[in-house]
């Protein structure tokens, strides 16, 4: 997580740097709070990042001697053959045009979408042939 940290901490310097720049070239108040607020945004993932990574025992990404190898192994569990996924994109982009053209009746349908859409992926393995 040192290296996501480190990420974000060069990302909220670049917006402060921007933000500053910004601010007496331009000298226009949406452009100024909009960066300095992605400064703050980032500044907070970073400072997230930044204490995790001090709980968390070392990865083999965060080791500057580090081999390919090392972080050889099982990564985690990735469903193979789900297809929620696509129903989330899916209800996501339905919502996404509800707000474009401001459709309430499309919006609220596209939002119960979404949370058929996420149960389906949160609850896919415990429900079914594919329960253990």
């Amino acid at each position: 997580m040192k290296i996501e940290s480190r990420i974000f901490e060069i990302c909220t310097a670049f917006f402060f740097v921007c933000g500053i720049v910004y601010t007496v070239l331009a000298r226009e108040p949406v452009g100024i709070a909009a960066l300095f607020l992605t400064g703050g945004l980032s500044l907070i993932v970073g400072t997230y990042f930044r204490f995790v990574s001090r709980r968390l025992e070392e990865r083999p990404e965060d080791n500057p001697e580090g081999e390919i190898a090392d972080g050889a192994g099982e990564v985690g569990f990735f469903s193979p053959g789900s297809y929620w996924p696509l129903g989330l994109a899916a209800a996501a982009a339905l919502t996404g045009i509800g707000l474009a053209f401001w459709y309430a009746w499309l919006i609220l349908v596209g939002f119960t979408l979404i949370l058929i859409a996420v149960g389906g992926l949160v609850f896919e393995y415990h429900r079914g042939p594919a329960a253990h």
